[in-house]
């Protein structure tokens, strides 16, 4: 079972919020906070990020079965918001067990591959040595050899456990198994529930040609653009982020 962070009270349809690559529920913390106040909250580390356990396969349906599990064990059916890799998580999960999923909101992704590649983090993070790591600024001044971006370099520091000298993302398997992550599987099915995809303006994660596909899998499909924002909108624009997702879950 996935390790998940609970806000608020049980009761009524639960949201799950599945963090992207290299993420964790601990990152969705301020958001969750302020959603859990009229609903109960959920967010999870999938698999090989955090602290739920480590598996050889990072594939997007065995993290839609992840996700299921979860869902199972808090009433069955779930709202459900996913970032990035995990928008394609939700999508394949809501896709192969539609009556779990009540609402989907989909965060600046596609159900579509892609070209870029994000192995050159991995590349990054493996090469600190940790054994000279006493606290989180070592890390990141190791980090800026490769990684200029000094918030990326907070991002990926909030996955290191100082004290076990490790870090909390199984690097080898998600380095093997980039070539899933970033495409999207042959997948079958439609989702009919109320489906929001929600993009970064200043992002091309989410463009015009791929509405068709997203139509073909998601009939109910609406599009939602936040302005000044990049493809890490919830960091970026959080509040606005936050009275999007209200909108739309409570309509």
């Amino acid at each position: 079972m996935l390790n998940q962070i609970h806000h608020g009270a049980p009761g009524g349809t639960p949201l799950i919020i599945v963090h992207g690559l290299y993420g964790s529920a601990r990152n969705w913390g301020v958001i969750g906070k302020r959603l859990s106040e009229n609903r109960h909250v959920i967010a999870v580390d999938q698999r090989n990020h955090g602290d739920s356990p480590w598996h050889d396969s990072h594939s997007y349906p065995d993290m839609a079965a992840d996700l299921a599990a979860v869902i199972d064990a808090n009433g069955g059916r779930a709202d459900v918001v996913g970032h990035s890799m995990g928008g394609k998580a939700a999508m394949v999960l809501a896709l192969a067990h539609p009556e779990k999923v009540a609402r989907l909101v989909v965060a600046d992704i596609a159900p579509v591959g892609y070209s870029h590649d994000q192995t050159q983090y991995i590349d990054a993070m493996q090469s600190v040595d940790l054994g000279a790591v006493t606290k989180r600024a070592d890390a990141s001044e190791q980090l800026a050899r490769q990684v200029e971006d000094k918030v990326l370099q907070s991002f990926f520091t909030q996955s290191l456990d100082i004290a076990a000298k490790r870090w909390k993302l199984n690097l080898e398997v998600l380095k093997r198994e980039m070539d899933k992550i970033v495409g999207f599987p042959e997948v079958s099915g439609r989702f009919e529930g109320p489906t929001l995809f929600l993009s970064g303006a200043l992002s091309d994660y989410v463009l015009p040609e791929h509405r068709p596909v997203i139509r073909a899998h998601f009939p109910k499909a609406r599009f939602a653009r936040l302005a000044q924002a990049g493809h890490w909108l919830h960091a970026e624009k959080p509040r606005e982020f936050e009275a999007s997702l209200r909108a739309f879950l409570d309509a």
